[in-house]
């Protein structure tokens, strides 16, 4: 079977027609949806890009592979897709976004169409500066917003150029080789610069804001207060740009979703359709003004939640509840070229799990942080619907996500869920030792700091 992964940046799990949004139009990832396995409740393993993806590639968490943030160069210590693919007769190929750092560009892949924006290789891995006074320039990731030309929107439009020209001639081939497509997406990714003809489809005067776009700092957890300030989000830009950022993000993730509707229109009108499996998804999420906060960074929702579709050539299609993260898409991949699935991977196959459909409150997700923002290390986890916010150093946040999923309610500090925070924490400490693995992150940022 055939395989094609589309990957975009910085897509927020709700942000779809298909999730609900009442405003934002993605007719092809709706249509995607409605054919598909779509899971509902699927998370990223860190809110940043290098580390979320190195662990999506190796199947393990980021603490397990040292992918501690940014800057992080990934240890060949650890196989990827493109390693495990490589036992087999599969064709591996990378095309657009990858976020690679260092000098290897495939990563175990055999092939690359399209590599990085020069902008984004380093061939160095440079450490976050984590001290308190670390602070970002300027809040463009808000300000800079509004229609226009920008080299992301270019950028996407040849990414998938290359695809949809790489499918064809496999679908025109009398060779039947499978292969593996890897397609990387930079929206919508900031700077929020939309293409004209999207933007003009989100009216920003009459767009619902979050209700907690200008949330009073000194009202928030302390971490949250030093996430805002770290990240320039403690002062609220005026509501006009607010709107006009919303608008563009909504429109960066349709003028992404025509992106993708070009690739499926190549493989659903050729002989493809009958023997490739399709996968969608985002490596983090965008807070886009929830609690105030631009761009991701934390473990609330819309910064960690991302959308997840799994379409196969039989058709089978159905909405899973089940709490999933991105470790888990290794052990789908594996079990779709026939690869022995290691024991010792965190993750499971969607396909086993989208099939049972097993009870809701069996398996939890975790995400990490070890970036600017937080001066500890931060960790996640989410089991049934209750949500741990674990800080080094600091008071834990506590949600239940199904009765409050703006997350409005810390039960943490709530007598009568101390039994709950308790449990939380305990499933916490069987995945790592948070202090342990702060120390580890801290050290090897000094390390390649010198």
């Amino acid at each position: 079977m055939n395989i094609v992964f589309l990957f975009s940046d910085e897509h927020a799990g709700a942000v779809m027609g298909n999730s609900g949004h009442p405003v934002v139009q993605t007719p092809h990832l709706d249509r995607l949806s409605e054919q598909s396995y779509t899971f509902d409740n699927a998370y990223c393993n860190y809110p940043i890009c290098t580390p979320s993806r190195l662990s999506m590639l190796t199947g393990r968490y980021p603490h397990q592979i040292e992918a501690w943030d940014l800057g992080a160069i990934a240890d060949r210590r650890y196989q990827t897709w493109g390693d495990y693919f490589a036992e087999t007769d599969y064709e591996t190929v990378l095309c657009g976004r990858t976020h690679f750092n260092g000098t290897d560009r495939l990563l175990g892949f055999s092939d690359r169409l399209l590599d990085d924006l020069p902008r984004w290789r380093h061939t160095t891995g440079r450490p976050p500066r984590r001290t308190s006074d670390a602070r970002r320039g300027s809040n463009s990731h808000v300000t800079e917003c509004g229609p226009g030309d920008h080299e992301h929107t270019r950028y996407d439009r040849n990414v998938t150029d290359l695809a949809v020209d790489f499918l064809g001639k496999k679908a025109a081939s009398s060779d039947d080789k499978p292969f593996l497509l890897y397609c990387g997406f930079m929206h919508p990714h900031f700077p929020l610069i939309a293409p004209p003809e999207f933007y003009s489809m989100y009216d920003p005067n009459t767009l619902e804001l979050p209700d907690t776009w200008n949330e009073l700092l000194e009202s928030q957890h302390p971490i949250i207060q030093h996430h805002r300030w770290s990240w320039r989000n403690d002062i609220p830009p005026p509501e006009t740009t607010v709107r006009c950022a919303l608008a563009s993000y909504y429109a960066l993730v349709s003028a992404l979703d025509a992106q993708v509707g070009r690739i499926l229109e190549a493989i659903d009108t050729s002989p493809l359709r009958e023997n490739t499996l399709v996968i969608y998804t985002s490596d983090h999420g965008e807070m886009a003004g929830h609690h105030g906060i631009w761009q991701k960074q934390c473990f609330y929702e819309p910064a960690v939640k991302v959308p997840l579709m799994l379409r196969l050539p039989s058709g089978e299609n159905s909405r899973v509840t089940q709490n999933v993260s991105l470790v888990d898409v290794m052990p789908t991949l594996l079990e779709t070229a026939g690869l022995e699935i290691p024991s010792d991977l965190p993750g499971d196959s969607l396909l086993g799990i989208a099939r049972h459909q097993p009870d809701e409150t069996t398996r939890a997700v975790f995400s990490e942080y070890h970036h600017m923002g937080m001066l500890n290390a931060g960790f996640m986890l989410k089991h049934g619907d209750y949500k741990l916010c674990h800080y080094v150093g600091s008071e834990p946040q506590l949600f239940n996500i199904g009765v409050d999923p703006l997350e409005n309610d810390d039960l943490a500090s709530k007598p009568e869920f101390a039994t709950k925070r308790s449990e939380m924490e305990t499933a916490l400490h069987a995945i790592l030792d948070p202090e342990r693995e702060d120390a580890r992150a801290k050290e090897n940022q000094r390390r390649r700091r010198t």
